[in-house]
């Protein structure tokens, strides 16, 4: 229903080959503009890798976020029932966490980030497909419980913090 003569423009913090081959077939004459080079982590993020056993991910993750005093975290899982899950373990840890993911309803996820972005929850966590477009200032934590199946979707992942001048945290 479009009109053969129009013009499309495409927006992505991540650009899959996958997506560039389909532009390439769609579209007529298209421009690439990238303002950093692809696929790379800003240079205000650390990242950390802690070892663990699976068994204990989730004790360490609790660890951290207690011990450090860390008060606002963004957790990816790669599963809505990992999500969950996790949140579960954190909430009985004392440790006051929401999952945000596609099972819940969009007033739920925005509901959900609000509370986040207040404070009010110290624990977010979250799949890549609910994260995607997520706005949070300065976030200092991300963590990635568990690695995305895409490579480029971990650069996305970290790219949550470090923003706009600041540092952040990425384990």
């Amino acid at each position: 229903y479009l009109p053969s003569k129009r013009q499309t423009l495409l927006f992505s913090a991540t650009y899959a080959s996958s997506i560039k081959q389909l532009a390439d077939e769609l579209l007529d004459k298209p421009r690439h503009i990238e303002v950093a080079r692809r696929n790379l982590a800003a240079d205000a993020v650390t990242q950390v890798v802690y070892p663990a056993e699976r068994k204990l991910k989730r004790e360490m993750l609790s660890h951290l976020i207690i011990d450090g005093k860390w008060d606002q975290v963004l957790v990816f899982c790669r599963t809505r029932y990992g999500a969950d899950k996790l949140t579960a373990e954190l909430l009985y840890d004392g440790i006051k966490a929401a999952a945000i993911h596609s099972n819940k309803s969009q007033s739920i996820r925005t509901r959900t980030l609000g509370e986040f972005k207040r404070g009010e929850l110290r624990v977010l966590v979250a799949t890549d497909v609910a994260a995607r477009g997520l706005d949070i200032e300065q976030l200092p934590h991300v963590v990635n419980y568990e690695l995305p199946q895409v490579p480029e979707d971990y650069v996305h992942r970290i790219g949550r913090t470090g923003r706009a001048g600041e540092t952040g945290i990425a384990i």
